[in-house]
């Protein structure tokens, strides 16, 4: 493999020898073959309507009959796209039941049009947004803040956090003049902060986990300077559903007077309900004083239609430094709370129509089911003796090998109808328990099948195919170069008709 070359290379040096390598015509043409060749299975599995349905590149002369496009959705929506109705898909539908999606879904139809750009002609919005804000914060111990918790609905996870950190930066540089901003963030936490300091030209200093992976605390303290505008801690990780002591991390964010945020992306709407049911469960959320301000996404364990999540601050002076408003367009004055301008209301509503239909003795009763479903997975995972977890994880388990290719068995286990999430740098497989397992049969069959997926991988040579070879090279590789371009492509593939 053409990885190789940069194996024994340390990582500083490993990108200036790639960048100069790859413009090599050899080296260039073998990146380019090992490119395609991880790619090839790939395609296959991202354009399987490619030869059953029609494409169309550009419009159509006359309009298609409204029946036949219904038909062709149905069609892909039962042919290829019911996976995760069977219970087999790690996190991405967290609720899934029929009943809940058609409640949902009848919400949103109904308030379709809805936009909260325009919230004179929508005063609804106003409603949905400020209380689920409201119940967020409360449900998030808003009450033991000394300040009052506020906040705004945005699309996802990924917005809460780019909104967090631009707004950190903005803050950082009105009220201390920080004109070189950095931001300290654990290893495992969400790529969504190296977007964000990516895009809003801030330095990222990444702090080592512990054996726990979780925030190794010396090197949080290590890593503080003049110019840190914020401290983040995640409750729990995505990788390894592990919650960083985040006690700890904030009361040094305090000390220091700069900003800290909670990722409770993955876990805001779990986590308050797991410690009402007596689990152990760290302090995380605004009963810290240094805790500024939290992610948490409705769209997941808060069980709403995908496209809403939370950001709360604590403090009205901190959320203005979000809003962006200009006061001499032509166009007039125009102000928005979020990166985007208009955006479906319809999605508050059934956000709100969503933790209103489920109330606290459903979220109870949920998190009772899914912490009872881990149990018996991450049990299950322990009685295979090649298999290791990885933490100490709630719901969120991670699990590698010291003695097989993990990557194969994810790809066996693909094969078998489970989709999981592959991670690198340890090389491990994860899966987020969602009420999907809790479903009769299904915890059982993950382990039986994970069992058979083991026993293949220890008795059958590697093909090379499936996502094994580009996770492999991923973890390897000291240098990001190549996976990169893998990834690029991939993404190209995916416009490609």
């Amino acid at each position: 493999m053409i990885e190789k070359l940069f194996y024994l290379v340390p990582q500083k040096l490993a990108g200036f020898f790639e960048t100069r390598l790859k413009k090599i015509p050899f080296v260039k043409n073998r990146i380019e073959t090992e490119i395609n060749k991880a790619l090839k299975d790939l395609e296959k599995a991202l354009k399987p309507y490619k030869e059953t349905f029609p494409s169309h590149t550009s419009l159509p002369a006359a309009p298609l009959e409204k029946n036949d496009i219904l038909d062709q959705i149905l069609k892909m929506n039962t042919k290829e796209e019911i996976k995760w109705k069977k219970g087999y898909v790690s996190g991405a539908v967290y609720h899934g039941d029929t009943d809940h999606i058609d409640f949902l879904n009848r919400v949103y139809a109904i308030t379709s049009q809805s936009n909260p750009l325009h919230s004179d002609l929508w005063p609804s919005a106003s409603k949905f947004e400020s209380e689920i804000i409201g119940m967020t914060a409360a449900m998030l111990s808003s009450a033991k803040s000394a300040d009052p918790v506020c906040g705004t609905v945005t699309s996802g996870g990924t917005e809460s956090i780019l909104l967090a950190v631009k707004t950190y930066r903005d803050f950082a540089r009105a009220k201390k003049n920080i004109k070189k901003p950095e931001l300290i963030v654990p290893v495992t936490a969400h790529a969504a902060f190296d977007k964000a300091c990516q895009y809003f030209n801030i330095k990222l200093r990444q702090v080592r986990v512990n054996e726990f992976f979780q925030a190794d605390i010396s090197q949080v303290k290590k890593a503080v300077n003049k110019n840190t505008i914020a401290i983040i801690g995640s409750a729990p990780s995505f990788p390894h559903g592990t919650i960083d002591p985040i006690e700890e991390m904030s009361a040094i964010a305090l000390e220091h007077g700069i900003g800290f945020h909670t990722d409770a992306c993955l876990g805001g709407f779990v986590l308050p309900f797991v410690e009402k049911l007596g689990f152990d469960v760290p302090l995380f959320d605004f009963r810290l004083k240094g805790v500024t301000s939290i992610s948490a996404d409705t769209h997941k364990y808060g069980y709403a239609s995908k496209g809403t999540s939370v950001v709360m601050y604590r403090g009205e002076e901190l959320r203005h430094f979000q809003y962006y408003t200009i006061t001499d367009w032509p166009g007039g004055l125009y102000f928005s709370p979020t990166f985007a301008g208009s955006r479906s209301g319809a999605l508050s509503a059934a956000c709100w129509a969503s933790m209103l239909s489920i109330g606290e003795k459903g979220y109870l009763d949920a998190a009772k089911k899914i912490m009872a479903a881990a149990d018996i997975i991450k049990k299950g995972i322990c009685d295979i003796p090649e298999l290791y977890i990885l933490g100490k994880p709630l719901w969120v388990i991670a699990f590698g090998s010291k003695k097989l290719d993990i990557y194969r068995v994810l790809d066996e286990m693909t094969q078998k109808g489970w989709s999981l999430n592959g991670l690198h740098r340890p090389s491990c497989v994860h899966i987020a328990i969602t009420l999907m397992h809790t479903k009769e049969g299904v915890c059982q069959r993950f382990i039986e099948d994970l069992k058979q997926a083991v026993e293949l991988v220890k008795t059958t040579a590697d093909t090379k195919t499936g996502m094994a070879p580009v996770y492999g090279m991923a973890a390897r590789l000291p240098a990001r170069g190549i996976v990169s371009d893998i990834l690029k492509k991939y993404l190209d593939i995916y416009y490609k008709v």
